[in-house]
């Protein structure tokens, strides 16, 4: 018994030699998307010798998805709210107090998402519906600043 023992225990050994841990060569440490979420509350409209207060970085939590059209999601009844993406959820990073976060990623198109309770906030699109998309290319980090509005008059 002891010898069987000893036997697989070398061969355990051999074998998790052999393998290497899996590594993804696309993701370089030097390259995805780094930016900030500010929240912007209260009267935003522009006024005459007023200064528009500052908006605030907030702790929030941030969805990275592969490229996202509008037709790819089920969209809530709130303007900028979603129930659904459908499509592959790539990343999820937390952002500091002052709304600061980073996320590595291989080079490719992301979509942006703030996670809000169940739902998903984006207020951003380009010309071809595609939501809050920033795109991620070879050493570089992409710089995303996404503004929380829902607290906001215009």
């Amino acid at each position: 018994m002891i010898r069987f023992l000893f036997a697989l225990f070398i061969i355990s050994l051999t074998i998790m030699s052999c393998t290497s841990a899996k590594s993804n060569k696309n993701i370089q440490p030097d390259q995805g998307i780094s930016g900030t979420v500010l929240e912007a509350r209260g009267n935003r409209m522009p006024m005459k010798g007023v200064e528009p207060q500052p908006l605030k970085g907030i702790r929030s939590t941030i969805l990275i998805y592969d490229s996202t059209h509008l037709s790819q999601t089920t969209r809530s009844a709130s303007s900028g709210f979603y129930t659904l993406i459908n499509t592959r959820l790539v990343a999820s990073v937390e952002t500091d107090s002052a709304g600061k976060f980073i996320a590595s990623l291989p080079p490719g198109k992301y979509s942006l998402f703030i996670k809000q309770g169940k739902s998903f906030f984006a207020n951003l699109f380009d010309q071809y519906n595609n939501i809050a998309l920033f795109e991620v290319v070879p050493g570089r980090f992409t710089d995303a600043k996404l503004t929380l509005n829902i607290g906001a008059t215009y």
